[in-house]
């Protein structure tokens, strides 16, 4: 099955490339380091021992950060690579960790063939795999198996929906799970769906997501971007995919918001900024973008957030957040940082990537479910009229994000329970 399957890859290589080319045309970083993507990454020079981060995009990398933090703390003398497979990921991972220097390194994870990936593991010879939520490549646990790599599973998370798909795969993903040295779930119910795979050590852990903590320049921001917008309450649209933004603008235009309130639109990927501003236009909605803010909005109805790497800055400056991927069945988006910073949320009717978090926070009194856009739109105005149940649910979202941190530190004991040489690399 896995033969199969390599050949499957090596047959859609020239697609691949046109693809990345393609989609270079926005994103032009899928046209930067392409050769990784074939397992040819620079050679590594330097010998301190390796621990290996994979991150596929930004959502992982951002939360990824408490646990690299805390990985390049407790081992001094070890190096770390971190992984990705898109370009927002690889920059989002620069600006997080290029203050450590040499002692980090950025790549892409190779296309998922044997050839590919052995040549990527003896460049850099990683003493521990480390994958973030729902990566798990066939070959990637095999060449780790064939090199003694240790592979855990970390902030790991499986729907029922994602485990109906790897059971219809079969023993590709049964034989691929089954070569993980350990999983670190999220909920008691990743776990055991984690287990129907045939995954032996697993252990619930918490979401890593919780211990993110808002970067005090996001806040001051934040603060200056409110600033700029003024007295205008603002409703922040966080994360929005494909096909919700229509919704959102057509519910706008019957909506009853306060006549003054401002729609902060943050479309979740980059090559979706410009789609998404000529929608607005299409709607004849007036529109500012992030990115060439002036200093005067008011006569805005929207502002598209149209830059990289500003979530928590958008979250400070809003009064309410709803969270995006949630209004279609996408299964929503991270829920967490809002919370963090003390905003009450919303929440479309699909959050199944999110499923106990989401629950935990509606049952805390710091997020609400709505149905559609027109309910959304009704919560955002009974919440923007009265400041009292606003201002509740955000202390609510607050201290419920307070009350689940320390996933980081359960986390470090499953890891560190398979780095070779643990106890004499901690300080």
């Amino acid at each position: 099955m896995r033969t199969l399957y390599s050949m499957a890859w090596w047959l859609a290589v020239p697609l691949v490339l046109v693809r990345l080319w393609w989609r270079g045309r926005q994103e032009p970083g899928y046209r930067q380091h392409i050769a990784e993507r074939f397992g040819l990454a620079r050679r590594r020079t330097r010998t301190a021992p390796l621990l290996w981060l994979h991150a596929v995009s930004v959502g992982e990398t951002r939360a990824a950060e408490p646990l690299i933090e805390a990985l390049l703390l407790a081992y001094p003398q070890h190096d770390l690579l971190l992984t990705h497979m898109t370009p927002t990921g690889r920059a989002t991972g620069a600006a997080l960790f290029g203050h450590y220097g040499d002692r980090l390194q950025q790549a892409y994870l190779p296309y998922d063939t044997g050839t590919m990936v052995g040549r990527f593991l003896d460049n850099f010879s990683p003493c521990i795999c480390i994958l973030m939520e729902t990566e798990l490549w066939p070959n990637v646990m095999a060449c780790c198996t064939a090199r003694d790599v240790p592979v855990v599973l970390v902030n790991a998370r499986l729907s029922e929906r994602s485990l109906a798909k790897a059971l219809r795969l079969g023993k590709l993903i049964v034989d691929a799970a089954a070569q993980l040295t350990s999983v670190a779930a999220q909920t008691a119910a990743d776990a055991t769906r984690i287990r129907s795979l045939g995954v032996r050590d697993v252990h619930v852990t918490g979401s890593i997501k919780f211990d993110v903590t808002p970067p005090p320049m996001a806040l001051q921001a934040g603060a200056q971007l409110r600033h700029q917008i003024g007295l205008r309450p603002v409703l922040l649209c966080a994360s929005t995919r494909a096909g919700e933004e229509e919704l959102i603008l057509d519910a706008l235009a019957r909506s009853d918001l306060p006549v003054d309130t401002l729609v902060l639109l943050v479309p979740r990927h980059p090559q979706r900024f410009n789609d998404v501003a000529m929608l607005i236009a299409e709607h004849g909605i007036d529109m500012q973008r992030r990115s060439v803010i002036g200093t005067d909005i008011a006569d805005a109805r929207v502002l598209l957030g149209d830059t990289m790497g500003e979530m928590f800055t958008y979250y400070t400056a809003c009064d309410i957040a709803w969270i995006g991927g949630s209004l279609l069945p996408l299964g929503g988006q991270n829920l967490i940082e809002a919370c963090a910073v003390g905003k009450p949320v919303l929440l479309g009717p699909h959050t199944f990537n999110f499923a106990q978090a989401s629950e935990e926070a509606i049952a805390a009194g710091a997020a609400m479910r709505v149905d559609h856009a027109d309910a959304l739109f009704r919560a955002a105005a009974m919440l923007l009229r009265d400041d009292a149940v606003r201002l509740a649910m955000g202390e609510s979202a607050l201290q419920f994000a307070q009350q689940h941190r320390g996933a980081t530190r359960r986390t470090m004991v499953v890891v560190g329970a398979v780095i070779p040489g643990d106890a004499s690399n901690r300080r």
